[in-house]
């Protein structure tokens, strides 16, 4: 695509192998190719160094603005926050703290509600100290429908408007851990009603086409409303993204760029298709 050579079967098996590679998945990459070749055909394309911008308008046309967050016009929201071990779970709750309390101008509170582990703990304490979040928690091995039960009446008689509630990070077969996501749901909405209002699941972009696997499972258990994709400042592409909107119908609310406290920014596709060829970029910069 960077080159200037005639466009052939060579080049769409190339582009077949580099979409798949980044884990956009085996569908949308016919789909794409599918629809990149109708273009060359009615425009009259005939060299790869055309076909750059004709994919990033493709890909961006397969995206969507996420909707804003069901978290305003009640006295206090919810929102509850799950996803497997690892994927960056407890950063991320950090992070939208530190972006509702000032860049949306809102009084946060969080949860503390995975009391499986001690260090979990003690993480999201230590950064709600450092974006100045208070932290509801209780002694590790406590059970976590307590925690939030308590933090929503504390969150509720402080006049604070959302509630962040970290679960456990848990894999997606254990079936009793994720009973216990909707146990969690259900203590909410004893003090909230119709609570929690969102269930964003956070996905680490460097896992592929196995984050939808995830994703399913989570959304049968937790009704999971919207996603937060991880980790992309790495080596991973990311283009699951892809699967997310159209597999699942789920929208893609922020992506996780980096480990500072202003490094989680909400998902526009332009931006979103654009980081796909970052590297492909700079390489050739």
């Amino acid at each position: 695509m960077l080159g200037n050579t005639e466009i052939d079967e060579d080049t769409w098996e190339d582009m077949e192998t580099l979409l798949i590679q980044a884990d956009v998945g085996f569908d949308t990459t016919v789909n794409v190719i599918d629809s990149l070749q109708d273009r060359v055909r009615s425009e009259g394309m005939t060299k790869t160094s055309q076909l750059q911008g004709a994919l990033k308008e493709t890909l961006s046309d397969l995206l969507d603005f996420p909707p804003a967050m069901d978290i305003s016009g009640r006295e206090l929201s919810i929102i509850l926050v799950v996803g497997v071990n690892g994927s960056g779970k407890t950063t991320s709750i950090a992070k939208l703290a530190h972006r509702l309390q000032n860049l949306s101008r809102r009084k946060v509170m969080i949860a503390a509600g995975d009391t499986f582990r001690a260090a979990a703990i003690e993480q999201l304490q230590t950064w709600g100290s450092r974006v100045d979040v208070p932290v509801i928690a209780n002694r590790p091995g406590s059970d976590p429908g307590a925690v939030v039960f308590d933090a929503t009446v504390a969150a509720k008689a402080r006049g604070h408007d959302v509630l962040l509630i970290d679960t456990a990070g848990r894999l997606q077969n254990n079936y009793n851990l994720m009973r216990e996501l909707t146990k969690i749901s259900e203590v909410s909405g004893k003090v909230v009603p119709d609570a929690p209002h969102e269930v964003l699941l956070v996905l680490d972009g460097t896992t592929g086409q196995n984050a939808i696997e995830q994703a399913r499972s989570f959304q049968e258990s937790a009704g999971v409303t919207g996603v937060i994709v991880t980790k992309l400042d790495s080596t991973a592409k990311g283009g699951m993204v892809f699967s997310i909107f159209h597999d699942l119908r789920l929208p893609v609310h922020y992506l996780g760029l980096g480990e500072g406290v202003d490094d989680l920014v909400l998902f526009t596709p332009e931006f979103f298709v654009e980081s796909l060829f970052d590297d492909e970029d700079d390489e050739t910069g």
